[in-house]
């Protein structure tokens, strides 16, 4: 359905929560010890691969610990794709250890996962259930977050993502009840991020703002224009942040735009897209790739898939963000460019553009699009049909 067929609609009515209190800047890692002791002794660190070991960070997190009394707990070997397993662990230690506080260590998918084992620990039933939404949590335990990775907002929202690799699938999931009760963002514990997952944050980042901004509501001037400098902002910094990895001003500004892409602040009252989030989780339940590589593939074709929906959109998107010239081309014409554009500029930082860059080939697209259409039709822009996911993951071979 073409835009101008659809009913316009206005500002939705909305209300506004964000409890996590951000804690931003640099040395702020001692604020760990008046935020914790409110909530108990009995601490479980929550952290993935080791990375945290070799630069030093979960030393000086221990310290802390060490000094306000913590009796501490450890859950190790979180994810990229953060496993049910993984967290079905961490919610038999917070039974059997009696934990009264989580704090997470690293990125977003160490994030993701301790959001799952503290609505579990509150939980009776399987943990599965609450991701795939049979049941609801209604309580959680408390968590607090030290965040090493500028990327998916998972330190400032209530949002989780899961993967079974059972079943191959992975879904995402929140309640109010998952919202971090703080998060310290400190830009020197990004320093040691290599360049490979450096380039995916800023990816990861910036399709969520592009997720936002591809929606029906009509009335949102201040909000497009939030959206739109926020990605200017990551666009002018990114590349230089992936040629000087230890920059400290270039770590800042990265950090914190990629907690403002996914905060909630820039969609009040409408509801974005998140299509190629969903085609891409059940792209990397299947093959287990890095997230946000899959969403540097298939985005700018979910966009050359959808033109013909609302082209004036995509063409504010390319003029505005892009810098695209309008002269003498029709709004279809300038927002292809604009998704050149793109596809440009993430190579350019040295991002995927093909899912045959992961040995990805077309045995498993219908699987893949079956796994993407489990609830059926889906996407806040454009509802797709499991002909169109096809489309868009054929043409990102």
């Amino acid at each position: 359905m073409k835009h101008d067929e659809m009913e316009a609609v206005i500002l939705n009515t909305f209300t506004f929560y964000n409890p996590t209190k951000l804690i931003f800047g640099k040395d702020q890692l001692e604020q760990l010890k008046e935020q914790i002791p409110q909530y108990g002794k009995n601490v479980l660190v929550v952290y993935g691969g080791g990375s945290i070991k070799k630069n030093g960070l979960y030393d000086k997190v221990m310290v802390v610990l060490n000094e306000i009394g913590a009796n501490v707990s450890e859950l190790s070997g979180v994810e990229p794709n953060p496993r049910l397993t993984t967290a079905e662990k961490g919610i038999d230690i917070c039974k059997t250890e009696n934990i009264d506080f989580i704090l997470a260590v690293g990125g977003g998918s160490v994030i993701d996962c301790t959001k799952l084992i503290a609505a579990g620990a509150k939980y009776d039933g399987a943990a599965w259930d609450l991701v795939t939404k049979k049941a609801i949590p209604n309580d959680a335990l408390p968590f607090g977050t030290v965040l090493t990775l500028a990327a998916t907002g998972s330190e400032m929202n209530a949002g989780s993502v899961i993967t079974n690799m059972e079943t191959q699938e992975k879904y995402g999931w929140g309640s109010p009840v998952t919202f971090p009760k703080f998060s310290i963002l400190d830009p020197q514990h990004t320093f040691t991020v290599p360049q490979d997952q450096t380039i995916y944050g800023i990816v990861d980042m910036m399709t969520h703002l592009f997720e936002q901004y591809f929606h029906n509501t009509t009335n949102t001037p201040a909000q497009d224009r939030l959206i739109e400098g926020v990605l200017r902002t990551v666009m002018e910094t990114g590349p230089k942040l992936v040629n000087d990895l230890e920059n400290y001003e270039h770590r800042e500004t990265i950090l914190f735009t990629g907690t403002l892409a996914l905060n909630g602040m820039l969609q009040m009252g409408y509801r974005g897209d998140w299509a190629s989030h969903n085609i891409e989780h059940a792209v990397s339940a299947v093959y287990d790739i890095p997230h946000a590589g899959g969403l540097a593939i298939l985005f700018p074709n979910w966009m050359r898939h959808n033109l013909d929906v609302n082209p004036a959109r995509f063409k504010q998107l390319a003029v505005r963000v892009f810098d695209v010239n309008p002269e003498g081309k029709s709004d279809k014409e300038i927002g292809l460019e604009g998704a050149d554009a793109l596809r440009a500029f993430w190579t350019s930082i040295g991002a995927p553009s093909r899912l045959s860059d992961y040995d990805i080939t077309d045995e498993k697209i219908d699987l893949m699009a079956d796994k993407a259409m489990i609830n059926g039709e889906f996407g806040n822009f454009n509802k797709l049909k499991k002909e169109d996911v096809v489309s868009i993951l054929t043409a990102s071979l």
